[in-house]
This record gives structure tokens, sequence and C-alpha cells, in this order.
């Protein structure tokens, strides 16, 4: 396992879990889930997401990968980030500015995220940290190039991930969702909220 990758598991108790969540869903309803699509090929992604926060990240055949300051249906700003967002980056991210984006990745029964690198940014300094909502997921870490080995851990709702240092751009993704009852999501529906800083800090 590369330096700087942390997986802090139960980070959120049941109440914060659900005092967060009923704040994503204001946000979801602010800036409705989308499909994106990949670049070249205009093929949909299985997993449907939305952001929140200054920045948002999205992705379709015409103009590939990037951060946009609105939602790309309906030309809206995105929302703001939930306060306990920013809470939770300044108490894990290491990092002296606040996050710009906050990817909410919605995983319904049966979807996957392939392996990739985030690496969207500008700096890669500033670590990924992500929290998982509702059922369990199966994630893969790698290291720096595609072939390297992995490792595989099983996300619970409440846990947290931080990708940093040189884990920063390993390889990473969620293998499957777990089909069994998590008492916050409906069976098998997970969210997945991804923090990160787009821009270097001034």
């Amino acid at each position: 396992m590369l330096d700087g990758f942390r997986h802090l598991p139960g980070y959120l108790n049941d109440a914060d879990q659900r005092r967060l969540l009923k704040a994503v869903l204001i946000v979801i309803e602010e800036a409705p889930l989308f499909t994106p699509t990949m670049p070249r090929t205009g093929k949909p992604m299985s997993v449907r997401m939305s952001s929140c926060g200054p920045l948002g990240w999205v992705s379709d055949k015409e103009r590939g990968y990037r951060y946009q300051a609105t939602h790309p249906e309906t030309g809206q700003a995105w929302p703001a980030m939930p306060g306990m967002l920013v809470e939770l980056w300044n108490e894990i991210g290491g990092y002296p500015a606040p996050p710009q984006a906050c990817l909410v990745n919605h995983y319904a029964p049966g979807t996957k995220l392939g392996l990739h690198r985030d690496e969207d940014e500008e700096d890669f300094s500033a670590p990924v940290v992500s929290v998982s909502l509702g059922a369990d997921a199966r994630f893969v870490i790698g290291g720096l190039e595609r072939q390297h080995e992995k490792e595989r851990i099983t996300l619970h709702s409440g846990d947290m991930v931080v990708l940093g240092g040189a884990a920063r751009l390993a390889y990473h993704g969620i293998d499957r969702v777990l089909p069994v009852p998590n008492g916050l999501l409906g069976e098998g529906e997970r969210i997945n909220l991804t923090l990160r800083r787009v821009q270097r800090a001034p």
C-alpha cells in the first residue's frame, strides 16, 4: 500500500451519517443527479452524480473530463457545500485551503466505478477525501500504474478514505456494491462523497 493512503473505518457514527445524508439530499434536490458520459465514445457511466461547492466535476463526449461552476443540465451554479463536509476536510485533510468541489456519486444496485486516477486537479499535494454512506462497497486500490498489484477493502457506511502523499495518484475504483440492507438508504444503494481541492492554494 502506498504511503498516504488512509482508511478510517466508522469515522462517522449513525447520527452523523443521518445528518450528513439529510444535507446531501438537499444538494441533490437543488442539483439533480445526472449521468456523465465518457470522452470520445460518449458511453454513459453507470454511476449517476452531482456536486456541491464552487466547482463540480463533469464529463461528456465533446469536452471530456473537467471542472466547471455550473450544473451541465440545469445551467445553475452548484449548491453550497454543507458545513459538515468542510469540517471533515479540516479534520483529516491536512491541507491549508478549503475544498472547492464535492462530488456526489450515487450507486444503484449493480453499478461500479472502473479503475481510474483523480488527476484533473492542479495541485496534487492536496488530498482526495471521501465519505461512504449506505451500502457496503468493495474498494480497489493499486499503485501508480494500472497493472500494479491491487488490494481490496470493504467500505462500510460511515467509513472515510484519504488519498494523499504518494497515494494521491494511485489507481482505484469500486468493484461492486454489496446488495445488503444498510439502514440508511435502499438495499444496494450507496452515496460516496469525494472532497477535492481543484486549484492551487493562493
